[in-house]
């Protein structure tokens, strides 16, 4: 090790370190349940933490080369009190972070400091068994944009995965998240549960359908839906749609009307105007009635 002048700390130049090994054993879900902590990578993700309101008891761990710090002095303070800086040689962080090309940065924050769930949401983004870690990151951060207040995940990618909380740009740092399963099979009895009880709340369960599903139930356009009623939106699986349990337990469906030049959407992508219809709907009734 070399000491990074100024910082007081020594510089972990080694591949083999301890910490290395740690940072690296992040990537999986064991591992992360294991050290109690969620891994951070880049810039941007270490800016969306100290933006948080919240911050834990225990100063936050931050890895960064020199070079990184050098460049980002407005940003990071060596002496505040809320920081546990371990300066790493570039070749020692490439080797603990599963990014291809990391920026100099990554971080430590506590699961348990991840936000709580509510007891009675009134907006709830519900997800089947959806698989792919950048569509899950990108509906996690189109969930945040459009005020959802939890979302319930039937198992499918973790969303406490490296790639996932890259996608989401910070919205697992801000969206209270209840991962259901382990396996397929559990997460979609245990969600079936969930959206029964919703509905036994008064929620309306709506599920985002193509127009010819057979579903049972009908299948409107979804901006003809009362968007600012109390909602679940189900979205279904990338591959095999939603699953016939979780229709079941709908009360609406909803379609996003399409060029038929095109087979299916995007799961994601399809969730952008579904999810932001609420609020701008909510907005609309609030200007009318203020107006």
């Amino acid at each position: 090790m070399n000491q990074l002048p100024g910082s007081g700390v020594d510089l972990i130049t080694s591949r083999r370190n301890p910490l290395v090994r740690r940072l690296r054993s992040l990537a999986t879900s064991s591992g992360r349940q294991q050290d109690g902590h969620l891994l951070l990578e880049g810039t941007h993700q270490l800016q969306e933490l100290l933006s948080l309101p919240r911050r834990p008891t225990m100063p936050i761990k931050v890895m960064a080369t020199p070079a990184w710090l050098d460049s980002h002095a407005d940003l990071i303070d060596l002496s505040a009190v809320d920081i546990d800086l371990q300066p790493m040689a570039d070749e020692a962080l490439r080797a603990a972070l599963s990014t291809v090309n990391p920026d100099g940065v990554a971080c430590l924050w506590p699961i348990d400091q991840l936000p709580e769930s509510a007891d009675a949401p009134l907006f709830v983004l519900a997800l089947d068994r959806v698989q792919d870690p950048g569509n899950v990151g990108t509906l996690l951060r189109t969930a945040l944009a459009a005020d959802i207040e939890e979302v319930w995940l039937a198992a499918g990618a973790d969303p406490l995965a490296p790639k996932v909380v890259r996608s989401a740009v910070g919205a697992v740092l801000r969206l209270p998240l209840r991962r259901l399963g382990p396996t397929d099979a559990v997460g979609v009895e245990q969600l079936t549960d969930k959206l029964s009880a919703a509905r036994d709340r008064g929620l309306q369960v709506v599920a985002a359908l193509v127009p010819e599903s057979g579903a049972g139930i009908p299948v409107i356009p979804y901006w003809q839906l009362d968007w600012c009623r109390p909602t679940v939106l189900v979205l279904g699986n990338e591959a095999a749609g939603l699953h016939p349990a979780l229709q079941a337990c709908c009360s609406h469906g909803v379609t996003l009307p399409h060029s038929s030049q095109v087979e299916s959407l995007n799961v994601a992508s399809a969730a952008v105007p579904l999810l932001l219809e609420r609020r701008r709907a909510t907005m609309t009734a609030s200007m009318q009635l203020s107006g």
